[in-house]
């Protein structure tokens, strides 16, 4: 393995070619060997070309807070309307867009109007409270929603941002009350969930009747499938799919092929976010793994961060490692492997073949500033007023003195 006089190892031309270390702000790059290729759907590979990868968090709190503050006050409020009819993955969907709009920067508040209706209602509601001709229950679901709504728009106007409507909004009717309540108030998207895969929709049923509280109490489980599926029916029959105004389908992206999302009159920065999250959402369950580096040269001499290779023994980590991600990952055609731009996370990942890999500025380890390559012991030394952050739990909250001339580029 060649070394630098210091004892760093450098990459030969064609680990070059592999490897790609992005330590500017902005997205992240794939970093692919030049004879490996990576197949995935048409929809993916249209979304990255076209969006990228996230932006870095300090970009993206810039462009969140430029959102919030320019533009009509009616388009710095947006409000999501999730449709579908049940079992269709809205509730997942209007979780995981919370936290990633949180993530964003935008303060985002999850409504979920089921909840609304077991407070007013109990939650022992047979299928038939769900029947279309039922004109006492129509009347009760469309008072929560309405309530839903209310609340959402008060919580608005003391601050908030994004509100998520998580509800089968599944008549036209329903939805052109909430447009009506949302008028001149704020902006709204709504997002139609379709699936057609009756593997995924049965799966899906006896989930949900296994985890809602609308179930809690029923003893039979399969009793509790039939109804649930009789209650399905009654919302097929009176469903009536999207067409109005600004919206995202999505079809048959739960099923982990690809799927197709459409798209109408979604226009601004933060739609288009919520477009490129959708995008690449995953709306099935897969692993996600997490491991340290191997170990580096700079952990043998003990000293602090630095950017050395691995030595022996983390060369044997990560081809043991490489071993366990190709036995553990191999039905995951869509995953990938990311790593901070440090050599000894890219070099653990190195042998790891048949997947993309992105380097990411945003795991790389808290620069030590001015103890950088020191040992604990050199620390308390020369530097002892750090010795103590050094030594304890709030490490995380410390930033070390910098070096002469380092640019102080902190995220």
């Amino acid at each position: 393995m060649p070394q630098d006089v210091d004892g760093r190892h450098t990459p030969s031309q064609e680990e070059q070619k592999a490897v790609f270390v992005d330590r500017g702000v902005g997205s992240p790059r794939f970093a692919r060997p030049t004879n490996e290729t990576v197949s995935t759907s048409n929809i993916k590979q249209d979304s990255e070309a076209k969006l990228g990868m996230p932006a870095a968090e300090g970009a993206v709190a810039a462009a969140a807070v430029a959102d919030q503050m320019y533009g009509p006050k009616e388009d710095r409020k947006l409000v999501i309307v999730l449709v579908g009819l049940p079992a269709r993955g809205k509730t997942f969907t209007a979780a995981k867009l919370t936290r990633y709009l949180r993530w964003l920067g935008h303060e985002t508040k999850h409504f979920n109007v089921g909840k609304y209706r077991r407070l007013k209602h109990g939650t022992n509601q047979t299928a038939d409270f769900f029947r279309g001709d039922n004109k006492e229950g129509v009347e009760a679901r469309n008072e929560v929603a309405a309530l839903a709504m209310e609340d959402m728009l008060s919580w608005m106007e003391e601050g908030g941002q994004v509100g998520i409507c998580d509800a089968t909004n599944s008549t036209r009717s329903r939805r052109n009350m909430l447009m009506k309540m949302a008028e001149g108030k704020c902006k709204i998207i709504f997002v139609e969930t379709i699936c057609n895969d009756q593997d995924v929709l049965e799966r899906n049923i006896r989930l949900k009747v296994q985890q809602s509280p609308d179930y809690a109490e029923q003893t039979d489980f399969e009793a509790g499938v039939r109804d649930f599926k009789e209650r399905l029916a009654y919302y097929e029959k009176v469903y009536e799919p999207v067409d109005e105004g600004s919206y995202i389908k999505m079809i048959d992206m739960v099923s982990g092929n690809g799927g197709q999302l459409q798209i109408n009159n979604i226009s601004g920065y933060l739609p288009g976010r919520i477009v490129f999250f959708l995008v690449n959402c995953h709306l099935t369950p897969r692993p996600i793994l997490l491991t340290r580096h191997g170990e580096s040269l700079d952990n043998v001499r003990g000293r602090i961060g630095g950017d050395s290779s691995l030595s022996e023994v983390g060369e044997v980590y990560s081809r043991k490692l490489a071993s366990f991600v190709e036995k553990r990952l191999k039905s995951e055609r869509t995953a990938s492997i990311w790593t901070s731009t440090l050599q000894r996370t890219i070099l653990t990942a190195q042998p790891i073949i048949g997947f993309p890999k992105i380097q990411w500025r945003a795991l790389d380890e808290i620069n030590a500033g001015v103890c950088d390559g020191m040992t604990y012991d050199e620390v308390k030394k020369n530097k002892p007023e750090e010795y103590e952050y050094v030594n304890s739990l709030i490490l995380l909250l410390h930033f070390f003195p910098w070096k002469q001339g380092m640019p102080q580029d902190i995220d």
